[in-house]
């Protein structure tokens, strides 16, 4: 009898191993088309998905399905044609986009596995733990020259309005505030306009303060001590900011370690223009 169960016991686990198998479902490698023998998988149909925008994956299901999978035979039957004509301009381009494509993925692959908690947590107490951020309330008033913005604030420390001037002579959004910013952090701001603003004291007046965006007359209101984010409030900024350092960090140990030789001497930069060195 035992021996009986015994069998019955790994006929069981054998149809149960089976059962598993077939509930895996379509794979990767699941051919769902052929084009003059050559196969289209679901990993095709997915790979091109990844790489739709955005509004394209909202369409329903099976609108998305039949679409990619008409676009795969499509390509598939054009680009057999497309290989018999190959020319080395193809050939080059092809090996361009295939570097870049493994490149790209390589630091995708950098950047997401540096956000661990662990990491966020790091920089959270690095940037926000035992400091006091400090809030700058200041307006200012924006023009295209330094002569125009040194007028004006000769004109303001002679007695005239700050926000009036701003908003008669300042070219930006602000002016209908008379120039008032409002509150803000000096991270917010351009260098080296934050830098101008937190060398000021309350009530002064700097400038010309020039930046990429032209010259400012700067007035400081008031400062105050701001309460600390919580970790939550910035944890996509501060994830942001680890994958940068990542990727940044992988580039240069990578060139680093590169066994890098350059050999343009004597080539002239304006080569680059003469597209008929590909070929047709």
């Amino acid at each position: 009898m035992s021996k009986i169960n015994g069998i019955l016991g790994a006929g069981a686990i054998v149809l149960a191993l089976a059962g598993a198998t077939m509930a895996e479902g379509p794979g990767a490698d699941t051919v769902v088309a052929t084009v003059n023998g050559t196969e289209i998988t679901l990993g095709h149909m997915l790979a091109l998905r990844g790489g739709l925008p955005p509004e394209y994956r909202t369409l329903p299901d099976d609108v998305l399905f039949d679409g990619i999978l008409e676009q795969l035979i499509q390509q598939t039957a054009l680009a057999k044609i497309g290989e018999d004509r190959m020319t080395q301009r193809d050939t080059i381009s092809l090996e361009v986009q295939r570097r870049a494509y493994l490149s790209n993925s390589l630091l995708a692959y950098t950047a997401e596995r540096a956000v661990t908690e662990e990491a966020v947590m790091e920089a959270y107490e690095a940037k926000y733990a035992g400091v006091e951020p400090r809030e700058y309330h200041a307006a200012h008033i924006l023009v295209e020259t330094q002569e125009e913005a040194q007028a004006i604030k000769d004109e303001i420390e002679a007695g005239a309005d700050f926000a009036e001037v701003a908003k008669a002579k300042s070219s930006d959004g602000a002016a209908t505030n008379g120039g008032d910013l409002g509150w803000f952090q000096l991270t917010d701001m351009v260098e080296p306009f934050a830098e101008a603003v937190a060398a000021m004291e309350e009530g002064a007046l700097a400038g010309p303060v020039e930046t990429r965006y032209g010259f400012h007359v700067v007035k400081l209101m008031e400062t105050r001590i701001a309460e600390a984010p919580t970790i939550d409030d910035v944890r996509e900024e501060l994830e942001g900011e680890i994958r940068q350092q990542a990727v940044e960090a992988r580039v240069t140990e990578t060139l680093e370690n590169a066994a890098i030789e350059r050999m343009v001497e004597g080539i002239d930069p304006a080569i680059l223009k003469d597209e008929t060195i590909l070929g047709n």
